[in-house]
């Protein structure tokens, strides 16, 4: 792990480096052999829109060659990243929304080599560090089990579902990642600071 750095990548800088990292998400899928031609143009799909969106960051991470990357966008204080939510959204999600603090992480890509133990978690605590955000939030295939795992394992939780409109998935599971400390007034860690509130 020493021997792999760290990198920020603007939108341009990620639009040059598309085809390494959609070669790092082919060799990083458990997609079924002949289905990789696929999952390649849906990543770069994604990753496409994904420069698009304001406020679009990415850590990568190199040792000989890339070993991962992670990328995402600061929610919209209006909530509008939470439309389909299934049910009413709970209040302190809401709150913190409005507040600036929290970062969707929309693609994680890690390659699976010895090396990169670890470095899932590393990147995404990075990134969300970075933006100083008391919550992280991604999307998650209902189908896609074994992500769910990961994402389970790195300390993410499941708090509902989102319905979205196709090309994707319709039904989503939704996880955060409490980062705020957990206190007696707060044991869900999901407390912020007013005085530390962005500016609009």
């Amino acid at each position: 792990m020493d021997a792999v750095r760290l990198r920020r990548l603007n939108r341009w800088q990620a639009e040059d480096l598309r085809e390494d990292l959609a070669d790092l998400y082919v060799e990083s899928s458990t997609a079924p052999s002949g289905e990789e031609f696929h999952g390649r143009q849906e990543f770069l799909r994604r990753l496409a829109d994904g420069v698009q969106q304001p406020g679009f960051d990415m850590l990568v991470a190199e040792a000989e060659a890339l070993a991962g990357c992670v990328y995402g966008v600061p929610l919209a204080r209006d909530g509008s990243w939470w439309q389909g939510f299934d049910g009413p959204l709970p209040q302190n999600l809401e709150q913190l929304t409005a507040s600036g603090h929290v970062f969707a992480i929309t693609e994680t890509v890690v390659h699976p080599h010895e090396h990169a133990r670890g470095l899932a978690r590393r990147l995404q605590e990075r990134l969300l560090a970075d933006h100083q955000a008391s919550l992280g939030v991604t999307l998650a295939d209902q189908s896609d089990h074994s992500a769910f795992a990961a994402f389970a394992a790195w300390g993410w939780q499941e708090v509902g579902q989102v319905h979205r409109q196709p090309p994707g998935p319709t039904a989503l599971r939704v996880l955060v990642l409490r980062l705020g400390e957990r206190t007696t007034e707060h044991p869900d860690g999901l407390a912020h600071n007013a005085r530390t509130q962005r500016p609009e």
